[in-house]
């Protein structure tokens, strides 16, 4: 057994500040990308474990709101200390329950630490406003009224969380509910539970309140819809496709349920004839690469002016070939293992597709052969992919980067906008004036240039626009979507 999953092999379930063991002692085998090898059993918890836990939450929901901010703040910085000293356990973890390069495994133990710091101090500044009534004619009085406002938890958060981020995603979501003084049901995905169970048991011991952190898991047709319709959830943020998002908004919203969501994209990383090829090529491998393009904000769709097309698709494919795919404990790893069996039979439709369409297959397009187990697909370029192919509409989740050819920035705008998504873009150029010309007219959450599109800011507003997403996370800003505003009004003028 890999370090932090418990020697029994079998995770618990955390409900009203107990751990316990599934009712029906109902479990499902979560597997190493890498090997496919069972690490553990996950718990799957039924629709009535799954309401009991919100009936846990509801009952420590005053008991949290009441506790006063600089109290948080120090089980947060508590929370926070915990994840740093047990940082190699959580970076392996997440290695061997998602397949994510222990490189980059540690670096997401660290941001999430960062996350609960962050959600701490952010506690300072969850305020009100204050008005001038003089200022308004009516009602009559106003010359001897005071008013402002304050910031209320607004109740139980169901917080839904993804497999390819299983830490610092879930820590998002938790860290500021927790902050703005919510109690928190997290349902961590099944493929990867254990990373989550210990983010829990590191939050008990820092101090959280038993019931204030729940932790659930299971599917989302039994667990995750007993979640949402239960009557005293107030908020569901979740991560995860586009196509159970708006399902999910849609159940949230015929219940008047406040939802955050952060769904699917096909960012497209936009590439100029002026921009510098080699800093572009670099920083387009990271874009799409980057953890086997398993990222929301990863690129997704190359679109390359014609004068340094070809050489941008062959410098993109040397890179490509050079990457080393392995194992994600393996510390010289650049290119893990997609999630599961699935996910690898999707890149091959996608290239398959692709390569019936005239698409030329620059790198990869295959299996490594060298890579006898584990859910591996080579880091892969297509060129001159006509706009008819599926992997320009369907988010691949996956290490493919289609190279796409267009002709002058209107050109380059009617693609990038081509699909129902708008999470992040970026645009490569040397010529800034033109640069935030296509940034303005890009349809997305977040337009970066000369850098990729996988780059977030902690602290700061994350999310997409159309299909991709509702509301936004980042630290202040969850915590305000996390929050109810009262108006309040003294007369003192007897």
């Amino acid at each position: 057994m890999a370090d932090g999953i418990p020697a029994s092999g079998k995770g618990a379930l955390l409900i009203g500040g107990a751990w316990r063991a599934p009712s029906a002692q109902q479990y499902a085998s979560v597997h190493d990308p890498s090997t496919g090898r069972v690490v553990g059993e996950a718990p799957i918890a039924s629709a009535d474990e799954a309401r009991a836990a919100v009936d846990a939450a509801a009952e420590a929901e005053e008991r949290w709101a009441e506790v006063p901010g600089h109290e948080r703040a120090r089980i947060l910085r508590a929370a926070a200390a915990r994840l740093e000293a047990d940082r190699e356990t959580m970076a392996r973890l997440i290695a061997v329950e998602v397949g994510k390069p222990i490189t980059d495994a540690r670096i997401e133990a660290d941001r999430a630490a960062g996350v609960f710091r962050l959600a701490a101090e952010e506690i300072r500044h969850l305020g009100g406003e204050s008005f001038p009534a003089d200022a308004y004619e009516r009602p009559a009085g106003n010359e001897h009224r005071f008013l402002f406002t304050v910031r209320d938890p607004i109740g139980v958060v169901v917080a839904i969380g993804p497999f390819n981020f299983p830490l610092n995603l879930l820590a998002h979501k938790i860290a500021p509910a927790l902050a703005a003084g919510n109690p928190v049901v997290a349902k961590p995905t099944s493929a990867a539970p254990f990373t989550a169970l210990r983010l829990a048991e590191h939050l008990v011991a820092a101090g959280v309140l038993p019931g204030a952190l729940n932790v659930v898991v299971g599917p989302g047709g039994t667990v995750g819809d007993a979640l949402v319709e239960h009557p005293r959830t107030r908020l569901v943020t979740f991560t995860g496709s586009t196509e159970v998002g708006k399902a999910l908004a849609g159940k949230a919203g015929r219940l008047a349920k406040r939802v955050i969501l952060e769904m699917g994209g096909l960012d497209p990383f936009v590439v100029l004839e002026d921009a510098p090829l080699e800093s572009t090529v670099q920083a387009a491998a990271r874009g799409v690469f980057a953890y086997s393009g398993q990222v929301c904000t990863a690129s997704k769709r190359f679109l390359v002016q014609d004068g340094i097309a070809d050489a941008f698709a062959e410098r993109l494919a040397e890179r490509a070939r050079a990457l080393r795919v392995g194992p994600a404990l393996e510390e010289t790893t650049e290119v893990g293992p997609l999630i599961d069996a699935q996910a690898v039979a999707r890149m091959e439709e996608l290239v398959d597709d692709a390569r019936a369409r005239s698409a030329q297959v620059r790198a990869g397009g295959r299996r490594p052969p060298e890579r006898t187990e584990g859910n591996f697909y080579a880091p892969t370029v297509l060129d001159a992919v006509p706009e008819s192919a599926r992997v320009l509409h369907e988010e691949p989740f996956g290490p493919i980067a289609p190279v796409v050819r267009f002709h002058d920035l209107d050109d380059a705008v009617r693609i990038a906008n081509a699909t129902p998504y708008g999470l992040q873009a970026a645009v490569y150029t040397r010529d800034l004036a033109r640069g935030f010309a296509l940034a303005k007219r890009i349809r997305a959450g977040g337009v970066h240039l000369n850098d990729p599109t996988n780059l977030r800011w902690d602290a700061l507003p994350f999310g997409g626009v159309r299909e991709s997403g509702l509301g936004r996370e980042g630290l202040r800003y969850a915590m305000r979507e996390m929050t109810e505003v009262k108006l309040i009004s003294v007369n003192y003028g007897g």
